[in-house]
């Protein structure tokens, strides 16, 4: 399939078997094309609108201050993140040595990782050049789509 040749139909009616099939998502390569389409669950139709009642300013309630939950932080440098939804894995197989560890070097089209969905084994590759300083995720796990997996600087 050249996606470069889509036609809107066709892309259409792809989207439509994706949703009646229920994927989570699909990822289509053609050379330096990509095509990438996550299905996501239909947002909740928004609280009805009441309407306010005005209020004397001696029935209005003390409120306590809203507490500020601090944002988990951004690591610093470039984040790998899971392109799928799947299972991490360090290394190609148990008996074998993790791909990479915190202080390894990589370049750019060295694996970093597997990422198993759907029984099939994805190797994701570096898109930088650096040292890898964090691994956020534990040999094993399930990942999220966007779910970041390690860090590079």
């Amino acid at each position: 399939m050249n996606l470069k040749q889509l036609t809107l139909e066709e892309l259409k009616d792809l989207m439509s078997h994706f949703r009646e099939t229920g994927m989570g998502m699909l990822e289509l390569r053609d050379g330096e094309t990509r095509l990438c389409l996550e299905a996501r669950a239909p947002e909740m139709a928004p609280a009805p609108v009441v309407p306010a009642v005005p209020m004397s300013p001696a029935a209005v309630p003390a409120q306590p201050e809203p507490v500020l939950s601090e944002r988990p932080q951004e690591p610093a440098g470039n984040v790998v993140k899971s392109p799928i939804v799947g299972t991490y894995y360090a290394a190609a197989a148990p008996d074998k040595p993790p791909f990479v560890q915190v202080g390894s070097r990589v370049r750019k089209g060295d694996i970093l990782f597997i990422i198993e969905s759907m029984k099939l084994m994805n190797e994701i590759q570096s898109e930088f050049d650096g040292e890898v300083t964090e691994i956020l995720a534990e040999n094993a796990q399930g990942v999220e789509y966007g779910q970041p997996i390690l860090v590079i600087r």
